[in-house]
């Protein structure tokens, strides 16, 4: 595939992840109030919401994973993906109890079914010179479309209130689906070969052990709902919170890139123990250091988390896996962090209701230290 055709398809990616993380976007920083203040949900069901969402993300992605690789065909998972999305965000403006948003959350988290396949599509254009770059490109589009979202949210929330601004957003992830349809064209690989189906033993020890460090790290990373709660808690006004949100979002979108070539430099290990050691200050921010000023810098930390976790990981992975399973690896990988996100923000909720606002934080700590010890002995290819 020459340069020019390699450009196209990553920016149409782009742009579409963009589109789709402006919507989204729009709702996620009143989502934690959405779900406790209007529809009186407790701590707990707002992390079993949370958490059954990642886990439907794990399972969607690993089944499109295996049967993009079988078939040969991607593209359908990826608009599908943000199609469903769209249509997740209509059923929440249509919501009168916290049960009843249940199912749609379920379809917006299915609607993940692109990542792997996307992504696959991704690694197999991209050189090892700039894989992650490639990757960081599309996250820092994923996160400046979520700083646009909340910009909107902040902006006309008043104006509009949580249903209307619900609505609102099912409109740029549906113009996402239109892009790849008419801009993405299907390419199956000369070389077709029977997909035998992909199995654990057909990966390495080394990666094993890296999917072990990683589910212990997703073990203990709660949702950011809580973040947003804890604050809201200590005492940011409720108009002040979706800025909270703008801010990690914000520094997310602008070091995603940086930390993807930094990855292509110096190993994408290093980056990873620099992402799990800023989540580790995050929690002994949160334990330790309750002012305002303390709080926000924390939700910095948080954006620069994110921003070397993400883009690294998923490069990572993709080039830990073996080439002819590479999507199957990448969507089982996400399975197992996804199932892992359930208890770790239904642990948390729980923690935070019969103990205290604290426990959630130490509970996190002790599996980043974890992690991060096993991370040590993983090899690079």
């Amino acid at each position: 595939m020459d340069q020019k055709e390699t450009k196209k398809i990553i920016s149409t990616f782009a742009l579409a992840s963009f589109l789709n993380d402006l919507g989204s976007d729009m709702i996620y920083p009143i989502w934690p109030l959405f779900v406790t203040s209007v529809l009186g949900a407790p701590m707990a069901i707002l992390g079993l919401i949370d958490g059954l969402g990642e886990a439907i993300v794990s399972i969607s992605q690993a089944a499109s994973g295996y049967i993009a690789d079988r078939t040969r065909k991607r593209k359908i998972f990826i608009w599908t993906g943000y199609l469903l999305g769209s249509l997740s965000r209509v059923g929440y403006a249509l919501s009168a109890v916290w049960q009843q948003l249940i199912p749609f959350k379920v379809l917006d988290r299915v609607g993940k079914i692109r990542g792997a396949p996307r992504d696959a599509i991704i690694a197999d254009i991209s050189l090892k010179e700039n894989r992650g770059k490639n990757f960081g490109l599309l996250r820092a589009m994923d996160n400046l479309g979520a700083v646009g979202g909340i910009l909107v949210c902040i902006l006309f929330f008043k104006l509009l209130g949580y249903r209307k601004l619900f609505l609102l957003a099912a409109i740029p992830s549906a113009i996402g689906a239109l892009l790849i349809i008419f801009l993405i064209k299907e390419r199956k690989p000369a070389d077709v070969k029977i997909y035998q189906g992909f199995a654990l033993k057909d990966l390495d020890k080394n990666f094993k052990l890296f999917l072990l460090s990683s589910s212990f790290f997703a073990l203990g990373s709660f949702s950011y709902s809580f973040l947003l709660i804890y604050a809201k808690e200590f005492g940011f006004q409720v108009a002040f919170v979706p800025v909270l949100y703008l801010i990690f979002t914000a520094v997310a979108a602008l070091f995603s890139l940086p930390f993807g070539r930094l990855a292509d430099k110096i190993g994408r290990k290093s980056v990873l123990v620099l992402s799990y050691s800023l989540w580790g200050l995050i929690c002994l921010s949160f334990i330790f250091r309750q002012s305002y000023l303390s709080i926000i810098l924390t939700f910095v930390l948080y954006g620069l988390h994110i921003g070397a976790l993400r883009p690294v990981q998923t490069a990572f992975v993709s080039e830990l896996a073996p080439a002819e399973y590479r999507a199957s690896t990448l969507g089982g990988f996400q399975m197992v962090i996804g199932l892992c996100a359930l208890p770790a923000s239904l642990i948390a909720g729980i923690l935070w209701d019969q103990i205290n606002i604290f426990m959630p934080f130490y509970f996190s700590l002790g599996l980043t230290i974890l992690s991060l010890l096993l991370l040590i002995f993983i090899k690079e290819k």
